[in-house]
């Protein structure tokens, strides 16, 4: 039996799920690599490892793909929230899954699960829990220079690590330009993500996304809940706030005690087994 794969999106960013319940695989840093190429693989802006069962939770592996593996992914996690109650690992529309960044509770909105919601966790800005090199401090409103310009950043992590630079206008050149840059810059010794943002008004705000160890991408909901939990603690917005990327909207509310929740839609795209060809380049069987 050939490896099975399902795909699915949130707003344009897509993830492969792998079960190792069906086919369990030793996936690689150069097959996970592999798997992602959009014209050598299968394509996808990660693969979601699960489920795999920890004490009550579904535990779920997710890699970015340069072949890295990320802590949380606010879209993976709805993704893979909708690939277990489909197949029936769960029985209820409120569940958790375990990731390595932590436990994330799942809301399943509607019955064919297209509209899930998720808590994140809460948000910390302490530099040593993000990580950001320096004394220990909340990283808000910090200068962070890059090629000779200086930008106000606000780091954060809500499982996993990013930074949030406010400007007047955000576009796909620029988050091209800066993204690598902010990455890999020696301030982040963990690499980070970057959100570019833009304030529309006290509810609405507009990002545009580098993913760390996946590039400029579409949507991101964990991006999306970095840079509404940055302009809320900036004081530029309320907290509910809808996210606007050019993959379309996620909607983040952030509660007293500074959870963040995520809420938008997740669709599936195809099904199918991976060619022989393919499997014997990038796979080995457990």
């Amino acid at each position: 039996m050939r490896v099975h794969f399902r795909k699915y999106h949130g707003l344009g960013n897509d993830y492969l799920v792998i079960d190792p319940n069906i086919y369990d695989v030793d996936l690689t840093p150069d097959s996970i690599r592999l798997i992602c190429d959009r014209n050598f693989g299968i394509g996808a802006d990660g693969i979601l490892y699960g489920p795999v069962r920890s004490g009550d939770n579904r535990s779920v592996r997710i890699f970015n793909p340069d072949g890295s593996e990320a802590e949380k992914s606010g879209n993976g996690l709805r993704i893979f929230a909708k690939y277990l109650f489909e197949n029936k690992y769960v029985d209820k529309k409120n569940f958790t899954i375990e990731t390595s960044g932590g436990i994330v509770e799942a809301y399943i909105r509607n019955d064919k699960a297209n509209l899930i919601k998720i808590n994140m966790g809460k948000m910390t800005f302490i530099s040593s829990e993000i990580p950001v090199k320096g004394e220990e401090r909340e990283v808000v409103d910090e200068e962070l220079q890059i090629d000779r310009v200086k930008y106000k950043v606000t780091c954060l992590s809500v499982g996993n690590p990013h930074c949030v630079i406010p400007m007047d206008d955000v576009t796909e050149q620029k988050a091209k330009e800066l993204g690598p840059k902010v990455e890999n810059h020696n301030m982040f010794p963990n690499r980070i993500n970057m959100q570019l943002l833009k304030v529309i008004d006290r509810a609405n705000i507009e990002i545009q996304i580098w993913e760390r160890g996946a590039g400029y991408t579409l949507a991101s909901g964990s991006s999306s809940c970095a840079a509404a939990g940055a302009a809320y603690k900036l004081g530029m917005v309320g907290n509910k706030i809808i996210v606007r990327m050019p993959g379309g909207e996620l909607f983040v509310e952030i509660s007293e005690s500074e959870d963040i929740y995520l809420t938008g839609a997740v669709e599936g795209a195809f099904e199918g087994r991976f060619h022989p060809d393919l499997e014997q380049k990038t796979l080995r069987v457990k």
